[in-house]
This record gives C-alpha cells, structure tokens and sequence, in this order.
C-alpha cells in the first residue's frame, strides 16, 4: 500500500497540475518530423475546457514550430507529449477539423493513466448468425466542440501495403467510422525486422507503428509515445478502438517525409524493430508494456483464377493480430483483396472458398467450405460470410478460441455459376400413411436450363392427419431457420459454437425440408420436434428452452439434399399436402 503510494505521489511529482493550467502559458512538445530524431515544437496554452467528457478536461493550445506553421497538426502526432516547467501536461491528441492554424486539444496525462487504472477484464459479447456487417467494431471519433468547426480525435492513420486500391476504396468508410484514415502506397517496409530492438532506446515523443498486419499484405497504425514508467508506456492521447484488454504488437517507427495537405496532413512512416505490445486501449489513451512479445497468427490465402495464358496461382502469406474484433475485420479484408486482385468485383462471377480455422487448444477447427456468385460485388459477399464465422467464434467469449493459424484456396470463375428454385411440386395433393409422397424439385440457370430433381418421402404408417409443408430452399435460408432459436440462447461450450459452425449447410445444394406447424424446442443444443403436450407444457415454463410455434422451422419430419452440380443454389418454395386418415 505505502508503495503504491509512493509510486503515485512520484508520478504525480513529474506532472503539470490541471488546477495550475492557464492562458498564456508556454511549454514545449516533442515529436518525430524526420527519421527518427525527436523535435521540439513550441506550445502556447490558451485555456481550459472542462467537462467536455465524464470528469473530461481538454487544455486548448497553440502549437508551432518545424513544418507544423504549414501544415498544421499533423497525423501520426497523437500521443505527442508536452512539457511545461519541464513537467509532463499531457499529449496532442485533438484537432479542429480544416483549421487553418495549429490549434491542438491537449489530454491531460493524468486523465489517460487514470483509464488504465479501472480496466476490467473484456466483457463476452455475442455474435449472431444474423449479422451481416462488421461495421461497428467501435463508437465514432470523439466530438468535443459541434458546429461548422469541430473539435475531434485527431485521425490515426493506418498505413496499408499489398492491398488492391479497390479494397481500401471499399472499406474507407468503415475504417473513417472507426477513426483510422487508411493510407495506401505511403507503407516504407511490409513488415519490421524479426528481432526485437533495445526498448531503452524509446523516449516520449518517439513514434511507434502498431503493427495490424505484416507480410504480403500488411497494415500499421501510427502515433506517438506520451509516458513511459519502467515498462510501462501510454500512447495516442485517446483510443484506437476502444478495445479495452488487448494485445497488438508495436514497432519503432521513422518519419520519411511529412505530406502537408489542404484537408489533413499527415506522417509518411516505416516500421523498423519490435518494441513491445498494446495491452489497453481506452478512450483516453492507448497503453503498453515494452519488450512484451506477442505472437501473431499466420495465415495463408491461395487463389486460383482464369488467365490469358491460362489459369494463375497467386499466395499470400499473412500474419495478423490476435483481437476477438479487429482480427475477423482483417480476414474479411485480405481475402477481399486477394479476390479483387483476380479483376472480376463487377461483372459475373463465381468464387469457392475452402479453408480451416485453427484454435491453440483441443477445440476442433473451424472448416470453410462454401460457394458464391453473382453480377457484381461477389468479392464482398464471399469475404463477408467467411469472415462472419471466426467473428461469432472469438466473440462468443470462450477463451478457447486463440487463433492458432488460418488458411485458404479460393478458386475464381469467369462466369456466374448460379442455379434459381423455380419450383416445387407434388405429384398428389394429398397422401395417407404407408404411402410414398413424390415431390419434384426444378432448378433453374438464368439461360433458362432447367434441372429436375425427384424425392420420394414415404410417409411413416401412423402419421398424424393434418397439413404437411414442403419446403425447399437455398443454404443461407435453411440455416437461418435451423438456428433462428439460438439468437435467445448462446452456445454452452466451446464444442457447441464450433460444431454449430460446421453444421452449417453450403450454398451449392437445395434443402427439401418436410415439417408440421407443431412446437418444436430446442434445449441444451438439441432439437426436441413436437414433444407431448405434458413435455410441451413444462418445456414452455423453461426459460432455457427455446420453442418455435409456426413457420418453417416448425417440427422437422424430415430433410433431403438436392446437389446443383457445382453451383450456388438461391431461392425457396414452399407448398403443402394433406395427410389423410
């Protein structure tokens, strides 16, 4: 306790006070502008806003010196630590938008050492099979000031090389949202030097790359270093994605050259060595620890795809960081890229995806198995259900799943290889038990040929008389139906989300699913179809059991697969005979 004391009362020593905080102050900044030199630059303080977040104060200032009388507040200087009467104030880390000075927001370094202090331990969230999108990985930048002139976050911007200008094209939006500016051809080396470097080496003030991906394609964010305390470091000045427990490796970085612009300038960097890793990144700050080694995932993606002079094999060989959300966002990235690096985003085509996602512990892997096609956007569609899969996995807050490793063969085609369920007939209306039930199901191509598929369903002697529905559908459909009952009721285990995952149908047959509007529960992970009225009773108080009265969920009787030889099947029918007495 009296060490603990201590150590605050030290730290506290070393900091400007904020009740010591006045117009016309001046102190000094430091940042890298060149290389790896670390540069003052001049600050005068005009003020202090309080309350501007939960027990939140910004310290208003004026920033000039070296290139930023030109360009302005730069990104990549977030987390620039700035001294008055040689004590630490806290870091540039807020801009105004189109400012035509360098007039900075300055967070208090108490403030961001004080975030780290109440972590608590990473909530479980839970994925649904029902999403679609991996756009809100976190809240919007900060706003402080609205109106024509705002005072936000400054931009992070991360670095991307190997990537097709069509994948950053496309995903800009969501990356803005998040406060990432992505930069494309600005990256000096795919990946830092293997060994790790000299952490004494780093003083507040240097920049660091927080290194997303490394190798063929690659992905690095950059900021300044605030604070460090032993082995301890704080960073950026507010989030990087409000991830809170984290681990995500960090390079020393060098400065090329400084792009003044008209909208936002920023640093053109290059990481160099291993320092250390992220491990909390709060709304305040970013924090780490030095020399902390932390392994990435490697992944492999091999895409087969049509040529002039015949078919190309093209490899990437990844490694990417280890986070329950930036690690499928990242995944749905690469393979984008590597399908729009095959030409064929718009115009008719076909991509089969087949891989395996690999965990550290006994848990089984994730197998990827799955066909998609399409007039336009294909790319999008196939890298967003492969990724959709290991974001309900890491997120379903299980520690078993630690990536252990993740690879892939993508097969492209020049043509839309896609099949329409066109219809779904019976040869009778109706149909008593002992009987066979013939059901005829027409698969048709957009040049109008035709597949015909005959099931033969005898239906069991004993069967109840009543309506029997017929329904056949595509993949995507029949398995939100299988598992609608699971958004109420999450996975117990981690077998349970990694078999559920691997139950999942594909999209290249057609399922013919006969089933009766009688409940049906599902308990524990297993079906219960149409249980005695007694059961149904007590199985409807049970707040774990999960029931579906109507629909095609219904109470399965039955379910046949219809092969589409190869291509994507898309659409469904439903028709309904009557069982007789």
């Amino acid at each position: 306790m009296l060490a603990a004391w201590l150590t605050t009362a030290t730290l506290g020593a070393q900091f400007f006070p904020l009740a010591q905080v006045r117009p016309g102050l001046r102190g000094t900044g430091r940042t890298v502008f060149s290389g790896g030199r670390i540069d003052e630059f001049q600050v005068e303080i005009l003020g202090l806003l309080e309350n501007t977040g939960p027990k939140q104060s910004i310290v208003l200032a004026r920033l000039s010196g070296g290139p930023l009388e030109t360009a302005g507040v730069l990104q990549g200087m977030s987390g620039s630590p700035v001294y008055i009467d040689g004590r630490l104030l806290g870091a540039v880390a807020l801009a105004f938008s189109f400012a035509k000075e360098p007039i900075a927001g300055i967070r208090p370094i108490q403030e961001m050492i004080r975030a780290e202090e109440r972590t608590n331990p990473a909530p479980r969230a839970r994925w649904s099979l029902e999403d679609r999108q991996m756009t809100h990985l976190a809240p919007p930048r900060q706003e402080f000031l609205s109106g024509a002139t705002r005072l936000v976050e400054i931009a992070t911007p991360v670095s991307f090389g190997g990537f097709t200008r069509g994948t950053i094209e496309q995903f800009a939006p969501q990356l803005r949202s998040l406060g990432l500016e992505p930069r494309q051809g600005v990256l000096g080396g795919g990946r830092p030097a293997a060994r790790y470097g000299d952490p004494s080496t780093l003083r507040p003030g240097a920049m660091i790359s927080v290194q997303l991906l490394a190798g063929d394609m690659s992905a690095g964010a950059e900021g300044t270093i605030t604070h460090i305390d032993g082995r301890r470091l704080w960073a950026f000045g507010h989030r990087f994605l409000s991830g809170g427990a984290t681990e995500l490796p960090f390079a020393r970085a060098e400065v090329l050259t400084i792009l003044a612009n008209l909208a936002t300038s920023f640093k053109i960097s290059s990481a160099r060595e291993w320092m250390g890793a992220i491990t909390a990144d709060h709304s305040t700050a970013v924090a780490g620890e030095l020399g902390r080694r932390t392994a990435l995932v490697p992944v492999s993606i091999i895409v087969n795809a049509p040529g002039a002079s015949g078919a190309r094999r093209q490899s990437y060989r990844i490694e990417m960081v280890q986070d329950r959300f930036l690690s499928p966002f990242l995944l749905q990235m690469a393979l984008y890229s590597a399908m729009d690096a095959t030409e064929r985003t718009l115009g008719p085509a076909s991509f089969v995806i087949r891989g395996r996602i690999e965990f550290d512990h006994a848990t089984p892997p994730v197998l990827v198995d799955n066909m998609y096609a399409g007039e336009s956007y294909v790319p999008m569609q196939a890298s967003l259900a492969t990724a959709l899969p290991l974001a309900y996995a890491m997120q379903s807050g299980f520690a078993a799943f630690k990536l252990k490793a993740m690879a892939f063969e993508i097969d492209a085609f020049e043509e839309k290889k896609q099949l329409h369920i066109d219809q779904l007939r019976a040869t009778r209306t109706s149909v008593r038990p002992g009987e066979p039930l013939e059901l005829l199901v027409t698969l048709t191509a957009d040049n109008g040929v035709e597949q015909l598929h005959k099931i033969s369903y005898p239906v069991p002697i004993g069967a109840p008389a009543g309506p029997l529905y017929c329904t056949v559908a595509d993949g995507a459909s029949t398995n939100l139906v299988e598992f609608q009952q699971l958004l109420g009721q999450p996975p117990k285990s981690a077998a349970q989300v990694v078999a559920l995952l691997n139950e999942l149908r594909p999209n290249t047959r057609a399922y013919l699913r006969l089933w009766r509007a009688n409940p049906a529960f599902h308990v524990q992970g297993q079906d219960l179809p149409n249980p005695p009225p007694s059961v149904a009773l007590i199985l409807a108080r049970e707040p774990g059991a999960q029931s579906a009265l109507l629909g095609p969920r219904g109470s399965r009787i039955a379910e046949f697969r219809v092969g589409a030889g190869g291509a994507v099947v898309e659409g469904s029918k439903t028709i309904q005979v009557e069982v007789k007495e």
